[in-house]
């Protein structure tokens, strides 16, 4: 069983109809006990970071995150989603991140390309993962972002996006996963990200 994390700042419902096509067995998650027996996490993401992570801790959902990662449960960040994993953000003031991974998310230069960066876009391999298995190196993907993640760790970055600067666009450590791009709307390359993140033992 999969939990999709529902804080009222996610795409949930692109998200969830992915996961369903893919023959997961899917429970939104609106209150943290519903996370117990989960053997993977889905934590998505639309929006502007602070509001997100604040209505994520009013839910309850910070420690059980923590600790879900902990225990070694499978969890990925979609988008905004992946961007909370990080330890702050500077988008319309400075605010605190999950911390669960190292760097901080910042605002594309103003004298590079136009903001927001919308549509399809490479994902570059820096590492061999299995959440990217059987994704070849230069597969595009969707994007839709104003703000992107400066890891704090290079170990932590698993592919890259250039758009006027190189960037991570998915991230990992362990058993804990982000991705910048929306798989839901990134067609056989998104699926198959989310069959891989789907078929990764518990």
């Amino acid at each position: 069983m999969i939990a999709i994390i529902d804080y009222g700042a996610g795409n949930l419902r692109s998200v969830r109809n992915a996961l369903t096509h893919l023959g997961v067995d899917v429970v939104t998650a609106s209150t943290p006990d519903q996370l117990e027996g989960a053997e993977k996490i889905v934590l998505p993401g639309v929006g502007a970071f602070g509001a997100g992570m604040a209505a994520l801790r009013a839910a309850g959902f910070e420690e059980p995150l923590h600790a879900a990662v902990e225990a070694g449960v499978p969890l990925i960040g979609i988008c905004l989603g992946m961007q909370y994993l990080f330890e702050s953000s500077d988008e319309m003031g400075i605010h605190k991140g999950l911390g669960l991974l190292p760097g901080r998310v910042t605002r594309f230069p103003v004298n590079g390309p136009k903001v927001p960066h919308i549509g399809w876009n490479q994902l570059h391999a820096r590492q061999e993962t299995p959440l990217l298995a059987g994704v070849q190196d230069g597969s595009y993907a969707y994007f839709v972002h104003s703000y992107y993640v400066e890891a704090g760790d290079p170990a932590d970055v698993l592919a890259t996006t250039d758009y006027g600067i190189e960037y991570a666009s998915v991230v990992g450590r362990g058993t804990l996963y982000g991705i910048q791009p929306h798989p839901e709307k990134s067609q056989a390359t998104g699926l198959r990200i989310l069959k891989n993140f789907v078929e990764m033992a518990s």
